[in-house]
């Protein structure tokens, strides 16, 4: 689905000729909870002749993060609608916090659904600030603008299309740097957004050999270089856990690897992405309860991820070399589907002992993560939906992170910046010797089965698969990638995107 048109402008808001214009709301505590106009609605206040806030109060604003209020404006300004989204207290700095900013953009402009053009004249502060706020504002906008094409035969009844043009009012829509903004936003939530219609595809449309096609198709076109291997090259090159967990599909497994190379930079940082790319996973034989099992449609939400985030690098051309691993495979039930008690040699030569044949995630990213280590490369970050631990322990919200100090840093670092946070995570010694095995070199899971910790083995397992001297992380996102209850802020109901953003702004702090 194609993205609204973004524009600059630094006109009067209040004579913006738009079908609705956006403004933020704040609550004044110490005021008794008074509203007070956020920064960039002074002249759209000056043209309710001071009484906006007392009209908004009427109908209920209160100024809470994300909390819409719509409103007609009968001619006081050129816009017919106006729409207040609550960002909190008044700030003590130039700004409220970023992400604040970037889920009322979302959330308004997700309410605007049906409206046509867009107008925001929210607070952007006109100093060096000005970079992360603009960012903010305008993916939030573009994200919370996203719905699903879906496929239903006819038309939803009181379905409306999503805002078509987003006019973005800043103090100076001429200078470079803003402009710059405004492109990396548009290609960054291009990428947030495909990710999002590849998590939201039934499995049925989206099968290995599909998914492996679509993402070469869309790499090849943004320059990037591409390699897909097939079910008999991973037999034939050592891709054991690959091999065993789609061996019992009738649609074959796949790696996909894609490359950047960056132009004019001698001896450039090398990072790889590695993604997890279960396009459906019942558990095998291992089976999974029937009760929510649609949902592992998003198994390849780490994939997604990677691969979008290599075609926005394609576009954003940063100075470092820029590497994709998708481990893709269908985990399915059948008379050729691997077993509890097998033994499986992976790609790094270790031998591993399955226990649950659930446990299959570990298994793709265990040859996914050595062959990118084979190939060479000093930082390693690596997504999946591994754990239902995850979800357990931190939430819908939060991933989980783990790996090396230096670079779970980094991650944190880089989701707290863009409103995708991640928590680190121990690698602890007794969960690795819980997963000693008699006859192999590691158990795929906890030798007694035990679910203690079961996000921790996750990472312990995957840790065997990392060459030496490589900087890496694993970052869990079984919560985070997958949202099923209604629409909040800039996420809607299905895909979320994360961790494109996160991948993305690691690549930056490493250029």
């Amino acid at each position: 689905m194609t993205q609204p048109i973004l524009s600059l402008v630094d006109t009067d808001p209040a004579e913006s000729a738009v079908d609705a214009i956006v403004i933020g709301l704040h609550s004044q505590p110490e005021e008794d909870g008074a509203l007070l106009p956020a920064a960039g609605a002074e002249s759209i206040a000056a043209a309710f002749d001071g009484k906006l806030t007392a009209t908004l109060a009427l109908l209920g604003a209160s100024g809470a993060p994300g909390e819409v209020t719509k409103l007609a404006t009968l001619g006081t300004i050129s816009a017919p609608l106006l729409v207040a989204v609550g960002l909190g207290n008044e700030p003590t700095g130039a700004a409220p916090e970023l992400e604040t900013l970037r889920r009322g953009a979302g959330a308004a402009v997700r309410a605007l659904a049906g409206s046509g053009t867009v107008a925001l004249a929210l607070p952007l502060p006109d100093d060096a600030d000005a970079p992360p706020v603009l960012r903010a504002v305008l993916e939030g906008a573009l994200l919370g603008s996203y719905r699903f094409a879906g496929y239903k035969s006819k038309p939803q009844k009181g379905r409306r299309d999503p805002v078509s043009a987003l006019h973005l009012h800043v103090p100076d829509a001429a200078d470079e740097a803003v402009a710059a903004e405004l492109r990396r936003a548009e290609v960054v939530a291009r990428s947030v957004r495909l990710t999002r219609d590849w998590v939201n595809m039934p499995p049925n449309e989206l099968r290995p050999a599909t998914f492996a096609d679509l993402v070469a198709e869309a790499a090849t076109e943004a320059g990037l270089g591409v390699e897909v291997l097939d079910f008999d090259q991973l037999k034939a090159g050592g891709y054991g856990g690959i091999v065993a967990v789609g061996q019992g599909s009738e649609a074959p497994p796949r790696l996909v690897k894609l490359t950047y190379t960056p132009s004019g930079v001698a001896e450039p940082k090398r990072v790889a992405l590695v993604g997890k790319g279960i396009t459906f996973d019942t558990g095998g034989v291992s089976i999974k309860p029937a009760a929510g099992m649609w949902e592992m449609k998003s198994d390849m939400a780490g994939a997604a991820a990677v691969a979008a985030a290599l075609l926005a690098v394609a576009a954003l051309k940063p100075g470092v070399a820029v590497s994709g691993y998708l481990a893709i495979a269908e985990n399915m039930p059948s008379g050729s589907a691997y077993r509890p008690g097998d033994v499986i040699t992976m790609f790094n030569g270790k031998r591993v002992e399955v226990f649950n044949t659930d446990a299959e995630g570990r298994m793709v990213l265990g040859d996914a993560m050595a062959r990118a280590c084979a190939d060479g490369t000093d930082y390693l970050f690596e997504t999946s939906t591994l754990t239902g631990g995850q979800v357990v322990a931190l939430g819908k919200r939060i991933a989980g992170l783990m790996g090396s100090e230096e670079a779970t840093a980094l991650v944190q670092a880089a989701g707290d910046a863009v409103g995708e946070p991640a928590w680190p995570m121990p690698l602890p010694d007794d969960v690795r010797k819980g997963m000693e095995s008699d006859i192999a070199d590691i158990c795929q899971t906890n030798s007694s089965l035990d679910r203690a910790g079961h996000m921790l083995q996750g990472g312990v397992f995957l840790r065997e698969f990392v060459a030496e001297g490589v900087e890496w992380a694993h970052i869990d996102i079984a919560g985070p990638s997958y949202h099923t209850g209604e629409a909040t802020g800039y996420w809607t109901k299905g895909g979320t995107g994360v961790p494109v953003r996160t991948l993305l702004k690691l690549i930056d702090d490493l250029a």
